[in-house]
């Protein structure tokens, strides 16, 4: 017997609405470029202060869809939580991420941690189609680039 009940569902929407032509968006063609809007877009009264996780949401030609803040910590790190970051990537088509985080302490080497994530990602990417292009530490004294060291 079939009963006749409501069930309460949400609605689940997904919208993105540039303002701009996407001859317009920023193309990436090197860690430099990435880095340059990267900063452009930090707070640079933090940058020293507490870690800050961030991507970079790229189309299939590498031109920027948009940058979105993950997570903010504390002096020594910040959690990036992969369903976050995937499920804001799909939410906006993305076809690549530039994955970006500081290091307040100015040292921009990577730890364990930061390459065990990066692989954790790439992998998580490989199954969704989304590449992870690259894996910037940054700093005020400038980045350290995974896919330029051959890391990524």
């Amino acid at each position: 017997m079939v009963q006749n009940t409501l069930f309460k569902v949400a609605e689940v929407e997904i919208r993105y609405k540039p303002y701009y032509k996407p001859s317009e968006r920023p193309q990436i063609s090197e860690a430099y470029d990435a880095y340059k809007i990267l900063m452009q877009h930090w707070q640079q009264d933090k940058i020293e202060l507490l870690e800050e996780f961030k991507i970079l949401l790229l189309n299939r030609r590498n031109r920027v869809l948009g940058l979105v803040s993950i997570s903010s910590g504390g002096v020594s790190g910040t959690i990036a939580d992969p369903k976050l970051i995937f499920a804001t990537a799909l939410k906006s088509c993305a076809s690549g991420l530039i994955i970006c985080h500081n290091h307040p302490s100015g040292e921009l080497n990577p730890s364990a941690e930061d390459i065990k994530l990066t692989n954790k990602l790439k992998d998580g990417g490989a199954l969704l189609d989304i590449k992870i292009l690259d894996h910037l530490i940054i700093g005020t004294d400038g980045f350290y680039s995974f896919a330029d060291e051959g890391i990524i």
